[in-house]
C-alpha cells in the first residue's frame, strides 16, 4: 500500500500558511484535501466550470486581503493559459497544486500531450514549478511554494507526479 497521508498534507500545509479559499475542478487526487476544506467552516471550497475561473476568482481573494489556492489537473492547465498573465503583470500571487496525468503510466493518450507539456508551459507563463514524485517531498516542496506564492507575490505551481499519485487504471 502506498503512503497515501501526502493527501491529508496537502490540505494541512494549506492552512498552515493561512489559505481560506479552495477553488477547485473535481480531481481523484485531490479528494483529500477538497473534502477537508468543505468540512472547515473557516474555509471556503468553490467548485470551478473550468480551471481558469479559478484564477480570476482568487485575484479577487487576494485582493480582499484572503489567501486561496487552485486545485487542477494538468489537462486543465491548458485552459489557463490567458488568465496566468493577471498573475504575471499584476503580481497577485497564485498558488497551484496540479495532479499529473500524461505522465508515468498514463492509459489515457488523450492526456499525454498537455501532460507532457504542462511544466514548460507553466513556466513560459512565468510560473514557478516544483514536482513531487514521492509522500516525502509534498510538505517540504508546498510549504516553499505556498511561501514563495504569498510572501514574493508570485505564481507558483507544485506538480504531483503519477508516481506519488498511483497508477489510473481504466475501468469499465
Amino acid at each position: 500500500m502506498a503512503d497515501t497521508t501526502w493527501k491529508d498534507d496537502i490540505y494541512s500545509v494549506l492552512k498552515s500558511h493561512d489559505v481560506r479559499h479552495i477553488a477547485y475542478v473535481p480531481d481523484a487526487g485531490h479528494a483529500a484535501a477538497i473534502k477537508l476544506a468543505e468540512a472547515d467552516t473557516d474555509m471556503t471550497a468553490v467548485v470551478l466550470t473550468t480551471e481558469e475561473e479559478g484564477i480570476g476568482y482568487l485575484a479577487g481573494v487576494h485582493l480582499g486581503g484572503q489567501r486561496g489556492a487552485l486545485l487542477i489537473q494538468s489537462s486543465g492547465v491548458g485552459n489557463c493559459i490567458n488568465t496566468l498573465a493577471l498573475n504575471q503583470m499584476a503580481r497577485i500571487p497564485l498558488l497551484m497544486v496540479v495532479t499529473m496525468r500524461g505522465d508515468w503510466a498514463e492509459f489515457n493518450p488523450w492526456q499525454n500531450p498537455m501532460g507532457q507539456a504542462t511544466e514548460s508551459v507553466l513556466r513560459s507563463m512565468g510560473v514557478l514549478t516544483w514536482r513531487a514524485d514521492s509522500a516525502q517531498d509534498v510538505v517540504p516542496l508546498l510549504n516553499g511554494a505556498a511561501g514563495m506564492a504569498f510572501n514574493g507575490d508570485q505564481a507558483c505551481a507544485l506538480l504531483l507526479g503519477q508516481r506519488l499519485i498511483g497508477e489510473k487504471k481504466w475501468v469499465k
